[in-house]
């Protein structure tokens, strides 16, 4: 137990920059972080940290040393968690950050549904597109949309987005309906101006991922005003099936291309592992893991 307890001074030295901060989030003094850093490098042999007078980092072997053992920790730390929560109640603070619209249809049900089932848990949810630094932040977990980035985050996924071009009925009979992702040269597309690619559009064209380039005489900021802009027969968009769900079951657009759609977009849970609340954010992500899945047809887990 007391090469776990090294190895949580190392995690802790490389994720704070310094021994000194290490200390102070361990409740520990200096030279017992020193001693443990010390003890861990004599077993294995190698140096992982590079020291100086104001500031300690790890070396490419410590790196690698601890991409290895910060999974394993926040493992160790989850099953002992797992183990407290059969005799007592999970308690505290929650701080989780979502997507702006996906935040209300989908995180604040399943807050409700967590809270319910944990009544010791409470939540703050930030609703922000901006990715902040969970490891520098004060987010204890974050709903992510895409595909992630290489980080010291633990993450568990927890389904799939559906990407989908759709139209009026009454555009179509206008305008006819494109067979292929090229045809959409000849038609009207509307893209979001807030976003540098949302005028290539993505698809899976012959077993390959292509971009098609769209372009068309209405643009907006917005979604809200894309959407309408749409079942106003001012063109076709490309959007995720469960923001335009609503449209599709009153019968007020189409989706077309479907035989071409691109890989669905994956949806995560990502939360710092050597934080306090990590056995509570393990907790929620498992939780939305089972339950997010089912709030909405279109996304598979």
């Amino acid at each position: 137990m007391d090469q776990i307890q090294d190895i949580r001074a190392f995690v802790a030295i490389v994720e704070l920059g310094s021994q000194s901060a290490a200390a102070r989030q361990l409740g520990r003094s200096v030279q017992s972080i020193s001693r443990s850093l010390g003890v861990l490098e004599r077993s294995i042999g190698v140096q992982l940290i590079r020291r100086t007078t104001r500031q300690s980092s790890p070396t490419e072997v410590g790196r690698a040393y601890h991409r290895r053992v910060q999974a394993a920790l926040a493992e160790f730390d989850a099953a002992a968690a797992e183990a407290s929560s059969q005799s007592s109640a999970p308690r505290g603070l929650l701080r989780v950050a979502a997507p702006v619209q996906f935040a209300p249809a989908f995180v604040v049900p399943l807050i409700g549904a967590f809270m319910q089932r944990y009544a010791g848990i409470e939540v703050d949810l930030t609703a922000s597109d901006r990715f902040d630094d969970l490891i520098e932040g004060d987010i204890d977990l974050a709903i992510r949309i895409g595909e992630l980035p290489d980080s010291e985050l633990a993450a568990r996924r927890l389904g799939d987005l559906r990407l989908v071009v759709f139209g009026a009925t009454d555009y179509f009979a206008r305008h006819g309906r494109p067979q292929r992702p090229e045809d959409l040269v000849d038609h009207q597309c509307l893209v979001r101006t807030t976003h540098g690619n949302d005028a290539n559009w993505p698809f899976t064209i012959d077993g390959r991922p292509r971009r098609v380039k769209v372009s068309g005489r209405f643009r907006a900021d917005n979604t809200a005003s894309l959407y309408a802009a749409v079942a106003n027969g001012l063109g076709l968009c490309f959007t995720p099936l469960w923001q335009i769900r609503h449209l599709l079951e009153s019968g007020r657009i189409e989706l077309v291309l479907t035989e071409f759609e691109s890989p669905r977009v994956p949806v995560h849970a990502v939360w710092p592992a050597a934080r306090g609340s990590f056995a509570r954010a393990k907790l929620f992500a498992d939780f939305a893991a089972q339950n997010l899945p089912s709030l909405e047809p279109g996304l598979k887990a």
